[in-house]
């Protein structure tokens, strides 16, 4: 699977409806994706009902076309009011395509990508010295 880079055509954040995402979980359970969680209860156990973030990461393809984009979620935690959580999760092109954008500038996709980064490295808070 390819990486998707911030400059590329089909990068993209999006914020999403946690029914939204539930709707996500359930087309991949019904492909049989394995990038996704074992099932809506237990995403609905790990994930805090309200907005989730997501970015693009890698696109899948097959024969020329792509079959799959995986992507990052960024979300509130459901066991702990102030803390998220990154996971992956894939879907569909045309659900993909249909997701609305929110780095339609080129600085906001950056700082966005940015925080991804971060989010997948692991941030805690510092004592400042």
């Amino acid at each position: 699977m390819p990486l998707i880079r911030s400059t590329d055509s089909d990068f993209r954040v999006c914020q999403i409806s946690f029914d939204t995402l539930i709707a996500i979980q359930s087309e991949a359970e019904g492909r049989g994706w394995a990038t996704r969680w074992s099932s809506v209860d237990a995403l609905r156990s790990q994930v805090k009902e309200g907005n989730v973030v997501l970015q693009s990461l890698m696109r899948e393809e097959r024969g020329g076309a792509v079959r799959a984009y995986r992507c990052l979620l960024l979300f509130s935690a459901a066991d702990d009011g102030s803390a998220g959580g990154v996971a992956t999760i894939d879907l569909d092109p045309a659900r993909y395509a249909s997701l609305e954008r929110l780095d339609r500038d080129p600085d906001v996709r950056k700082a966005l990508a940015r925080v991804f980064s971060l989010a997948m490295g692991g941030i805690s808070m510092v004592s400042k010295k």
